[in-house]
């Protein structure tokens, strides 16, 4: 009985051992890169596989790219919105000073206008602010931050650089009440400046003013400026106080109803200058300035 053959057929027989194939290829490439090294000859090579693999660089970075991209996006908007809320709050800063620089140059001006209203007074004066309105809501009052304490008296007027705002009608020692010329229980003796027609202008309670007991055919007129007459011996006369806006004649009426507006900021301002008083005129000489009982000669009594 023949022995069988355990040995590979040709078609499966592996070559060179794995040693032999190691050394050759450790060979190769060594001669490969020396030759490279001295002469360069695989230049064109790595070129062309650089070529080859950057589009395949470029996919397998895509990712890594996309996340620093948005990571720097992300920082960037909250970079962003910080700078805006500090902007914000710099432009909030900034309006603040703006608006104060304005009411401040606002207040100025008014205080200049104030004082140069004072200046054409022969009277003296001095500036106060109004702090509140009174507690009467029927009532145009309103206090301000001068009282006995400052030389302010019941009955003295009240003027900002336009005209007549009102009159101190109470006095405390820190504060005094003063009363608006369009306060319903106020009256002011006014003239016609075109044609010096004396009148009493009362307030009506509803921020205007008006011209009563005036006779249907008085020569007044839509427009025409009112100022105070001075015939009570407390306003000074020439005060400007109101401009005539409506005139209403009715026959079946002894009086017309004659509407005027304030000429001063009655409701508006918060400054304003308060007139020192008048001044009652010296009595008319008697003849007896020298303490004498009797009459100097040439003079006789009546």
């Amino acid at each position: 009985m023949a022995v069988a053959d355990h040995s590979p057929p040709p078609f499966f027989k592996r070559g060179p051992t794995p040693l032999v194939r190691l050394v050759f290829y450790a060979s190769l490439a060594l001669t490969i890169l020396v030759v490279d090294l001295r002469f360069h000859v695989l230049e064109w090579v790595r070129h062309g596989i650089e070529v080859a693999t950057y589009p395949l660089q470029l996919l397998a970075y895509a990712p890594v790219q996309g996340l620093e991209e948005g990571g720097g996006y992300l920082a960037g908007v909250v970079k962003l919105q910080q700078e805006n809320q500090q902007l914000r709050k710099q432009q909030l800063q900034t309006a603040n000073l703006l608006l104060r620089q304005e009411h401040l140059e606002q207040e100025n001006q008014r205080l200049r206008s104030l004082l140069d209203m004072q200046q054409r007074q022969p009277v003296a004066g001095q500036i106060a602010e109004i702090l509140y309105a009174a507690r009467d809501p029927f009532s145009r009052r309103v206090i301000i931050n001068r009282g006995s304490q400052h030389d302010v008296g019941t009955g003295q007027i009240v003027v900002d650089e336009f005209g007549v705002v009102g009159q101190i009608t109470r006095v405390y020692p820190l504060l005094s009440e003063l009363t608006l010329i369009t306060d319903k229980d106020q009256a002011v003796p006014v003239q016609i400046v075109r044609n010096g027609l004396r009148a009493v202008l009362f307030g009506s309670g509803d921020g205007n003013l008006e011209l009563r007991f005036l006779d249907v055919n008085a020569d007044v007129q839509e427009g025409d400026a009112v100022v105070t007459s001075g015939l009570d011996g407390i306003y000074l006369p020439g005060l400007p106080v109101a401009t005539v806006k409506q005139v209403r004649r009715e026959a079946s009426y002894a009086f017309a109803r004659i509407l005027c507006e304030p000429i001063a900021g009655v409701e508006r301002h918060d400054m304003v200058l308060i007139l020192g008083r008048r001044e009652a005129p010296p009595p008319p000489p008697t003849g007896w300035e020298d303490g004498s009982k009797e009459p100097p000669v040439g003079k006789h009594r009546e």
